[in-house]
């Protein structure tokens, strides 16, 4: 496993590999944080419950710390307030944190930290080396060239040990990727591209074995050394050779310090207070039994009053005098204004820059993951097919009026309703943007415009695809103006039907939830779109609440004046004629006749196409609204 890391040490050395400085070197000396707590109001007692309750701790450069504890005892909780991330939904919290002795903006602290999220942030359908690429185009500044930074992707991708696996793709369910520990190593490479000075990590060995988990913080234990980093991970439970690699353990138990100080000093401590850790015994496992109060009726657990004890006996002890002393000094002796640093030095790309690499990644993705649209598009074909045959060759007599309305209803309402496909492939675009936007790479703007833009192009293929096929086996009106125009109504249905998806996923970022929410939606705007009630007769809530704004109740229109604004139908043989119009006398049947029995005028479709324009746009801003607002 050794013989697996990198052979120097120099080899972690990001700023001297590349000979290029993007942030200032060693600008980071400490950091530490002094009576933190969370607090949020209990849902049954209505009270105020802490999270995390006075919590203080320093970390140096160099140094790796352990934040760990039972389940539920507050390390992501606390991970993210010392991140400056959103602790909680509804939280308060109140303390200091401190770099260099300094209190920071928010700004450039971010510039300063890295994230790595408890679950991989990767894009399955791309390669190893193109998850370093992007993730060097959408956090360098434009004044960083080409070269800097493939040398420095090629740095990281040598120094975590995958540079084998370069062009092998991440992974994803259906194509098997790079291994668990490797997708760790390059989760964490790909938060190095700016050289951070703090580096967070949400449990890097989840899910991992015992051997890998070694591998990773081995991994970053010779980082934190090389280029003096401060690195901070929660961990649950890392066997004995594992926790022998950080150098410093933070451990909670229900929001409260049960320790904090030097990993090497754990056994003297827990000693003293009367819980020696036996011989030939995992230290972690050990110290978290001795404070888990979870399960009181087991004997591996501990009652709640010693829990209780050994708090208060940090709080009495002389280890915690001595680090509040540390603090205290720390707070007065500022080395360094952090507000000072040039904010060239500490740049981030442009709108556009951000926009251009989200198309691309995005477009790479779409051609590789047949999630995203391959799985679609054999769907509308299949579709399109289905029509086709069961509406094959309609003729203009009056008897094939009813089946060809039922076609176009059909048709474009089931092309709309079937973009509740797209909800998988959204939110797994949306996991990704939350993750990269809470390590302040890019907003909501540039999110949605490349996700709007990128989808164009397969929707508008899906489209054609789905005309050439089902508009000539129907026998639909067969003249270019025509064929176009439907192509046309399908391309602004399938937008509506996505943006709706983005606008209903990006309130309820859950699968069953969104899946269940579009599909009623849809089932609405069927219900009074004006085929299944002409809007004629259409109760007068439902019209003029839901009608105007059913974008699927333009496109019918557009769709039935596109088939039936120029056409004439033969009346039965005995000269019956379902649809009486001026052409009656001679048993035929105008086309716009049939459009004034639903209250179709011609002439309106570029009003429509208008509205249409408009509804788009509406999904989409209050998607980008929700994403603003809602910040999960």
């Amino acid at each position: 496993m050794a013989s697996e890391l990198p052979a120097k040490e120099d080899d972690f050395d990001l700023e001297r590999n590349e000979g290029h400085q993007f942030l200032m070197n060693d600008t980071v000396h400490s950091f530490s944080w002094n009576d933190l707590r969370v607090t949020v109001k209990d849902r049954q007692t209505k009270l105020p419950r802490h999270l995390i309750d006075g919590i203080s701790g320093s970390a140096q450069r160099g140094e790796l710390v352990a934040l760990m504890g039972p389940s539920g005892c507050g390390k992501t909780t606390l991970l993210n307030v010392l991140a400056r991330r959103v602790a909680t939904s509804g939280a308060t919290h109140a303390g200091e944190c401190y770099v260099n002795g300094s209190s920071i903006d928010n700004t450039t602290f971010g510039r300063l930290t890295s994230y790595v999220e408890q679950e991989d942030a990767l894009i399955g359908s791309l390669t190893v080396q193109e998850t370093l690429e992007f993730a060097a185009d959408l956090s360098l500044p434009r004044s960083v060239s080409k070269s800097q930074r493939k040398e420095r992707t090629r740095t990281l991708l040598e120094a975590f040990g995958v540079q084998n696996q370069a062009s092998t793709l991440v992974g994803t369910p259906i194509r098997r990727g790079i291994s668990g520990g490797q997708k760790r190593r390059v989760g964490v490479a790909s938060q190095l591209i700016t050289c951070p000075k703090i580096l967070f990590l949400d449990e890097p060995t989840s899910g991992l074995d015992s051997t890998a988990s070694y591998e990773v913080v081995s991994y970053i234990k010779k980082l934190a050394i090389a280029n003096n980093l401060i690195i901070i991970a929660s961990i649950h439970q890392p066997s004995s050779t594992t926790f022998q690699l950080f150098d410093k353990l933070l451990l909670l138990s229900g929001g409260k310090t049960c320790y904090c100080g030097p990993l090497a000093e754990v056994p003297a401590y827990f000693d003293r207070l009367g819980h020696p850790i036996p011989p030939n015994t995992n230290p972690a496992e050990f110290i978290l039994d001795l404070i888990s109060a979870d399960f009181a009726s087991s004997t591996l657990c501990a009652p709640e009053d010693q829990v209780e004890e050994i708090c208060a006996a940090w709080q009495q002890s002389a280890e915690r005098s001595a680090m509040n002393e540390r603090l205290s000094q720390d707070s007065r002796g500022i080395e360094k204004d952090f507000s000072q640093v040039d904010v060239a030095e500490l740049g981030r790309p442009g709108m556009i820059s951000i926009i251009v690499s989200l198309l691309h990644r995005a477009f790479i993705k779409s051609h590789r993951d047949i999630v995203a649209y391959g799985i679609r598009i054999v769907m509308y074909m299949a579709l399109a097919i289905l029509v086709g045959t069961v509406w094959l060759r309609l003729h203009s007599e009056q008897a094939y009026i009813q089946p060809l309305i039922n076609s176009i209803f059909f048709g474009s309402a089931f092309m709309s309703f079937m973009a509740v496909a797209y909800v998988p492939a959204f939110l797994e675009d949306l996991a990704t943007f939350t993750k990269e936007r809470a390590n302040g790479l890019y907003g909501s703007f540039p999110f949605l415009v490349s996700n709007f833009i990128i989808g164009l192009p397969f929707l508008f293929l899906i489209s054609l695809l789905y005309s050439l096929i089902a508009y000539w086996l129907n026998n639909l009106t067969p003249t270019a103006t025509a064929f176009f125009t439907w192509i046309m109504w399908i391309f602004l249905d399938l937008v509506a039907a996505e943006s709706l998806v983005v606008f209903v996923s990006s309130i309820f970022p859950n699968f069953v939830i969104a899946l269940a929410l579009v599909a009623f939606a849809n089932g609405l705007w069927m219900a009074v779109g004006g085929f299944l009630v002409t809007q004629t007769v259409l109760n007068p809530f439902w019209k003029y609440v839901f009608h105007y704004i059913d974008y699927q109740a333009y496109v019918f229109q557009g769709m039935m004046v596109n088939q039936f604004s120029d056409r004439i139908f033969a009346c039965a043989s005995d000269c019956t004629c379902m649809y009486q119009t001026d052409l009656a006398a001679q048993c035929q049947i105008r086309g716009t006749g049939v459009l004034h029995e639903y209250g179709y005028a011609t002439g309106r479709t570029g009003k429509w196409v208008g509205i249409l324009l408009g509804i788009i746009a509406a999904y989409r801003l209050f998607g980008y609204l929700a994403l603003v607002f809602l910040r999960r």
